[in-house]
């Protein structure tokens, strides 16, 4: 009986502590002064292959917030199978008619060009717009989208060609540490990438090499940089092990 109990007390913290954390997500609230009176859910890190969100919990969190633009930054998928539960997350997010605007992240370059394609072909079908080192005129404001750095997929300085530096320029880069290398001022700039994270233990990316931001303890929320200011979401899913330690999964609203 002892063992039994031992046993399921074990179970339990498990699920406490590593499993909960990827179910019960967060929305988290910034604020940036971009003077454009918009509201913008941006969703970070979908990582189909492990989210434990359903896609009616997120269809119920746009249809409550009602914001103008969701932003998507990037790791759909790695794996050409899960194209098919990708599309399931896409007809729920676009569902309301909200304009939506992605960029691509590292996992999903590991589709290999012709995947690349493949995943370009559904997000378009169910109107999201992928941005590829390139800006896009808002009206009231720029929207740049940054291929991956890791990938070394990353053209800032193409992506930055078209921009009217008049308007308010907002960005859109899956790696964070874009941001060392964008030679342009911006107002905002939003990433993902690091899942705030994801086993939060102190120094862990000094460690794991997630390059300078993260080594430098800059892997969660909003910061300063040289050309704009720029946020780090923590994302809605997990890469393996499909677990999170200490820090919640999140969507993010932006006021800018």
């Amino acid at each position: 009986m002892i063992v039994v109990i031992m046993v399921a007390a074990l179970a339990l913290l498990f699920y406490l502590f590593l499993i909960l954390p990827t179910q019960w997500f967060k929305v988290e609230r910034y604020h940036y002064s971009a003077g454009l009176g918009l509201k913008v859910l941006q969703i970070s890190d979908l990582h189909v292959e492990n989210i434990r969100i359903s896609p009616q919990r997120i269809q119920k969190l746009i249809a409550r917030e009602q914001p103008a633009y969701i932003f998507l930054t990037g790791d759909f998928t790695q794996q050409l199978r899960y194209l098919p539960k990708v599309q399931q997350y896409m007809k729920a997010i676009c569902a309301a008619g909200i304009p939506i605007y992605a960029v691509y992240g590292n996992h999903d370059h590991r589709l290999m060009a012709s995947g690349v394609r493949e995943l370009t072909k559904l997000l378009n079908r169910e109107g999201v717009i992928v941005l590829t080192n390139e800006s896009i005129d808002l009206g009231a404001f720029q929207l740049v989208g940054i291929d991956d750095w890791g990938s070394k997929k990353s053209k800032p300085g193409q992506a930055f060609l078209h921009v009217d530096p008049s308007k308010p320029i907002i960005v859109l880069a899956h790696d964070p540490n874009t941001v060392l290398h964008i030679k342009h001022s911006y107002d905002y700039l939003m990433s993902g990438h690091f899942h705030g994270m994801q086993f939060n233990v102190p120094f862990l990316f000094r460690f794991i090499n997630k390059g300078k931001l993260a080594a430098s303890g800059i892997y969660k929320g909003q910061h300063k940089w040289s050309n704009g200011t720029f946020y780090i979401s923590k994302g809605i899913s997990q890469t393996e092990p499909n677990a999170r330690f200490l820090i919640r999964s999140e969507v993010t609203v932006h006021q800018l």
